[in-house]
């Protein structure tokens, strides 16, 4: 009997076969969404299996030249004085949609990342409802919220979104919800769609096909919606931007755009960002996790690729619903290998939503001031934004206008901070850092009240040391290791 070698298209068959069983599995009311889950895995497993080699020729990216087209300075964005009525017909045509999917876990917290607490006791999600109340209400219209959730998080969510009651519209959906592959399988990690910790969202690319079949998305498009504007519910500098809209509902020329990425210029903090090239003369994003080993180098380099992807996106809802339709909606996949607590090796595949960019007619960049782009991943993050290095203001935070240079400083919090819980412990109240350049603290390390940082500040505990910074105490370009305890009496 002749041996055939095993092949990605018998993988293919054998999914095919035991996505059919999982469908199986789930109840009456649960089997309409497990099937449109279901379908769009398999056919991302199938364009999984058929791509061969990687997922960029290094020979065929090229970065941007100067002055490119491609990606438009904000300052030439053409800044019209719009009366009232005119703001309102633009506002109108809009959606805002932000990213909910993701946990706190980065920080320690179980719940949403969305439910942390930054400003005034006020969280993320707070912010948000307060940004589009406050534009709501300044011009008369009615820009809706929507939310993304994962089912990580929309349990919670729609639970909390009932106490904003109708200050504003706000519409959910969650993104579709995928099973584990067993790496030495090549099939579902699971025989059952009960078996939740075998799932996984997959990715915010997720978002167009889950958008698209949510009830919301057709009645946008019935109200004379015509633009979505997508973020991170993280990033606190994402809000909505009139220039930008007016630029895309009134372009400059005859050149639609159906596609607008806020980038913004790298620096040595953002390296592993994705960037904006050429590639098969389209402009498309290329994602840290594409480049081969041996050109690391040339990516990370900031005077090649110069801007990087806030994730800060403007869509036509018009052309999406036309990709949807016409099957168009082609991203590159990022393949995530993990290992559970049982010690099993699976897979998770996943997209992201700026990689669909190549999809639309007429993308481009808009290279936007680095304050669109104020993401908390970290502790180190949330420091920042809890600072008074921001000023707010109607839910959004901007830079201090006291602040001499415009610039972010950059902290490095040890892992003593690592959680937001024991973060909080370590600041009696939140340094003034407004005149900050670098901060970076390691070790067992605490706080007083009312202290001042400036300049370059190196805080450092060693093993068995404990540094307490005294209250009201100024540190201008100081270097504190060893121990340091102000005990009261």
């Amino acid at each position: 009997m002749e041996f055939k070698p095993h092949t990605a298209e018998d993988d293919v068959t054998v999914m095919k076969r035991e996505i059919e069983k999982l469908k199986l599995t789930a109840s009456n009311e649960e089997r309409e969404i497990v099937k449109r889950n279901l379908d769009g895995f398999y056919k991302l497993y199938c364009h999984y299996k058929e791509k061969k080699g990687p997922s960029v020729e290094w020979g065929k990216v090229s970065a941007l030249p100067e002055n490119s087209e491609a990606v438009i300075p904000y300052e030439r964005l053409q800044k019209e004085d719009l009366d009232a009525k005119a703001v309102k017909d633009v506002l109108d045509r809009l959606v805002v949609i932000k990213l909910n999917g993701g946990l706190g876990t980065s920080m320690g917290c179980k719940e949403p990342k969305s439910f942390i607490t930054v400003r005034h006791d006020e969280t993320f999600l707070d912010l948000t409802v307060r940004q589009i109340e406050h534009l709501n209400e300044q011009y008369g219209c009615d820009v809706p919220l929507v939310l993304m959730n994962s089912l990580n998080t929309d349990e919670d969510t729609r639970k909390t979104i009932s106490k904003y009651g109708n200050r504003v519209k706000i519409c959910t959906f969650t993104q579709s919800w995928y099973p584990q592959i067993n790496k030495e399988t090549q099939l579902p990690n699971t025989q059952s769609v009960k078996d939740q910790n075998a799932w996984y969202p997959p990715g915010h690319g997720d978002l167009y096909e889950s958008f698209y079949n949510a009830k919301c998305f057709e009645e946008f498009l019935q109200q004379g919606k015509k633009y979505v504007f997508i973020s991170n519910i993280d990033n606190l500098g994402a809000t909505v931007d009139l220039n930008i809209l007016n630029f895309l509902i009134k372009p400059d020329g005859s050149i639609v755009h159906d596609f607008v990425m806020e980038v913004t210029n790298k620096t040595r903090a953002d390296v592993k960002g994705g960037t904006l090239i050429q590639y098969d003369n389209k402009l498309r994003l290329l994602e840290f996790t594409e480049v081969p080993d041996e050109h690391v180098d040339d990516f990370t380099s900031v005077n090649k690729f110069k801007v990087f992807n806030t994730n800060n996106l403007w869509i036509s809802l018009d052309a999406i619903k036309k990709n949807i339709e016409e099957d168009r909606m082609h991203m590159e996949i990022i393949v995530d290998h993990k290992t559970l607590d049982n010690g099993v090796h699976v897979v998770e595949l996943e997209t992201a939503v700026g990689a669909a960019m190549k999809n639309f007619d007429g993308a481009v960049g808009i290279n936007v001031a680095r304050g669109r782009f104020l993401p908390v991943k970290k502790t180190s993050d949330l420091l920042l934004v809890m600072s008074n290095l921001y000023c707010l203001e109607a839910g959004s935070l901007t830079m201090n206008p006291l602040r001499q240079f415009r610039t972010t400083p950059l902290v490095k919090l040890g892992t003593h901070f690592d959680t937001v819980h024991v973060f909080l412990k370590r600041f009696t109240t939140i340094p003034n850092m407004l005149h900050l350049d670098h901060l970076t603290v390691s070790g067992d390390v605490t706080f007083g009240k009312d202290v001042i940082l400036k300049g370059t500040v190196i805080i450092i505990a060693n093993h068995g040391n404990r540094i307490d910074i005294p209250q009201h105490a100024i540190l201008e370009n100081r270097i504190v290791s060893g121990n340091l305890r102000i005990l009261d009496h």
